[in-house]
């Protein structure tokens, strides 16, 4: 038996007759790359991944899947009473050892959540059903284990039962004591989630003084400099190393300059060369610096909703990027892995990616092939 792990993390991923995915199952670790031909079904599975933690940080269906339908793979036929649906699920391990969460979403001919189970301990921990298609609710019951094995009560349809579960249930006995204990460490591994997908396009722009947090774009990249730069001088120095091995040209620093009206623009000081706003640079290198930034950052500085009451020591963060080789040549993505794998062998940051098929893999990560 594994020994459990002080910071919640997501250990495998689940999909079923989700897009191109029938009852795959994808361990997860530190470092984990997918990669493939075209229509694989890559994007697919962060696509998967990010639902699950927008769901535990209590967004509805709806909010979370703006086309449900699309989600359901193209072939898969309705049942009798015209329904189809899709199945996304996951591992989470951690101080109360591994604790499972399935998903049963209906999307045609109305989205709403049909089944949920965790479970956890050798025990089914939260199950639900949905048990008359006239209501807008499901039958919830969860572990107990005093004078009733469990409780039963309906739940809404259109949310993660398992984010609702610290609501409902008081704690007074061990059963629901370990209930509640394990829907927290689920919560707290999905809810520690950025997605991340840096735009040159907008990140060559001014950025507004003072937005302190880094958006999923990177846009604000230059506001966001502007005070890690000044926060911790040793993230920085490895922040400004790891630019000056993926850029090309002399890289001396990396600092937001302040412009008129409120904005401010991140440039590279160049030593003899002068400074040089990075608007100038080929969209490679602007995805490498945003990239780089992420990592060797922490989910105070990314735009991440954490759970606010545990403390930052007990959270790891998982970054889910979507063509993290996009635009970089060999040596950028070379150089781009090897920050991935050191931050990630620290423990507190986790990175699942997709990389284009014949990227250099050399760092210690774990690569998943799909397709074939």
């Amino acid at each position: 038996m594994s020994t459990p792990t002080l910071r919640p993390v997501v250990t495998e991923l689940r999909l079923s007759a989700f897009k191109t995915h029938s009852r795959a199952a994808f361990p997860l670790g530190p470092l984990t790359l997918f990669t493939g031909p075209s229509g694989s079904g890559k994007s697919g599975v962060l696509e998967a991944y990010a639902a699950l933690a927008r769901l535990a940080g209590g967004e509805s269906l709806d909010e979370v899947f703006r086309d449900p339908e699309g989600c359901v793979p193209r072939h898969a036929r309705p049942d009798a009473q015209g329904r189809r649906g899709f199945r996304i699920g996951c591992t989470v391990d951690g101080p109360v050892g591994p604790v499972r969460l399935d998903v049963a979403v209906q999307a045609e001919p109305e989205l709403r959540v049909v089944g949920e189970r965790m479970t956890g301990g050798g025990e089914t921990l939260l199950e639900t059903a949905l048990r008359d298609p006239r209501r807008r609710t499901v039958q919830a019951a969860w572990h107990t284990a005093g004078s009733v094995a469990v409780t039963r009560a309906p739940l809404p349809d259109d949310r993660l039962a398992t984010a609702l579960l610290p609501l409902r249930v008081a704690g007074k006995t061990s059963g629901q004591l370990l209930a509640l204990a394990a829907a927290e460490q689920v919560v707290i591994a999905l809810r520690s989630v950025f997605s991340c997908d840096p735009r040159p396009e907008l990140m060559r722009l001014p950025a507004p003084r003072g937005e302190a947090r880094l958006r999923s774009g990177c846009e604000n990249l230059a506001a966001v400099l502007l005070r890690t730069r000044g926060e911790c001088a040793r993230r920085h120095a490895a922040l400004v190393a790891a630019v000056r091995a993926g850029c090309g040209g002399p890289v001396g620093d990396l600092v937001a300059e302040r412009l008129d009206g409120g904005a401010v623009r991140a440039v590279l000081e160049q030593g003899a060369l002068g400074a040089m706003p990075v608007e100038r640079l080929g969209d490679g290198e602007l995805r490498f610096i945003a990239l780089a930034l992420v990592l060797l950052t922490g989910p105070d500085v990314l735009e991440v909703d954490t759970v606010a009451d545990v403390l930052p020591a007990q959270q790891a963060l998982t970054v889910l990027v979507d063509g993290l080789d996009r635009c970089l040549d060999r040596r950028q993505a070379r150089e781009l892995l090897d920050v991935a794998a050191r931050m990630c062998a620290r423990g507190h940051v986790r990175l699942v990616g997709v990389v284009g098929e014949g990227t250099d893999v050399a760092a210690p990560a774990s690569v998943v092939h799909l397709g074939g």
